[in-house]
């Protein structure tokens, strides 16, 4: 791993990951409650890093998203770029695991409201594991 890399709560986010994030692709956030997995879609720009292990996306909808959250805090994140070089050829992405709540009020709800004025509610993800997968 590089150094510059950002310590995140026992594991560093490597160099490529936060390369990522600098470009805009789409990320996909799974859930899954008491039937089904369900997917739903924001963007690499719109995810924001703290310094306590958890990514912060800002949430509008994500009705059926935080139903199945309720029922089960489990969530798989993929994101990617296909501006950043991967393993073998250009394109790579990830794949994010850790559990999930939303926010309606609070410090980093605030923050994030300040940066995106449509969001109702913030959608938490504590970082358990990620890997990349291209």
């Amino acid at each position: 791993m590089s150094l510059i890399e950002i310590f995140i709560g026992g594991f560093m986010f490597n160099e490529k990951f936060l390369e990522v994030l600098k470009h805009e692709g789409v990320v996909s956030i799974v859930s899954c409650g008491v039937n089904e997995a369900h997917v739903s879609n924001t963007w690499n720009s719109y995810l924001t890093i703290t310094d306590n292990n958890k990514i912060l996306i800002p949430a509008a909808a994500m009705i059926l998203t935080e139903k199945n959250i309720i029922e089960n805090p489990k969530v798989k994140l993929t994101l990617g770029s296909h501006e950043v070089m991967g393993y073998r050829y250009m394109g790579t992405g990830f794949l994010v695991e850790g559990t999930a709540k939303f926010l309606k009020e609070g410090a980093d709800f605030d923050m994030m409201k300040e940066k995106f004025s449509f969001l109702t509610r913030v959608l938490e993800i504590t970082v358990t594991s990620y890997k990349q997968t291209l």
